[in-house]
């Protein structure tokens, strides 16, 4: 059975998302200070700086690509998906998913995998913003919340 090593801080308000890239956790909590993001040392697990994510709305996940030095985050009241540099917080911006983002994660070739499961679908979108794709889930799928790439194994 695991253990727990260690708790962050401030355990009062609810944790909507929780990534890490380098040696720095980065946190988002709800109730707190609605549009920052906690930035941690993961050895110490001390707070180094908080980043601001202007117009940060209702979040509902994040992730970061170690390729692009980048944290993605999905806010489900401005159906977008905001773009922040890591690690201080630098090139903030945001795209349109034209639904409401549940969750999300970066594929194998660094594009953004978003789930919107009010409308069963899955998007696409390069690492600027650009819908690549989106699948339509079948009927009998019931609000999906999560969804990531499998990479395929190819054997000769």
């Amino acid at each position: 059975m695991g253990r727990v090593l260690h708790t962050l801080p401030d355990g009062k308000h609810a944790v909507w998302g929780v990534t890490s890239l380098d040696n720095l956790i980065y946190v988002l909590r709800v109730g707190k200070s609605e549009e920052q993001i906690e930035v941690y040392d993961k050895d110490s697990y001390k707070v180094q700086r908080c980043l601001t994510v202007p117009r940060l709305g209702y979040k509902s996940d994040m992730t970061a690509c170690a390729h692009n030095c980048r944290a993605y985050i999905s806010d489900w009241s401005n159906d977008c998906i905001h773009r922040v540099g890591l690690p201080h917080g630098t090139d903030v911006t945001n795209w349109p998913v034209n639904d409401k983002p549940f969750c999300i994660s970066i594929t194998d070739t660094h594009s953004a995998l978003v789930t919107c499961g009010e409308v069963c679908k899955i998007k696409e979108f390069t690492t600027d913003g650009k819908l690549l794709r989106q699948i339509q889930l079948p009927q009998d799928f019931v609000s999906p919340w999560h969804t990531i790439q499998l990479s395929s194994v190819v054997s000769s």
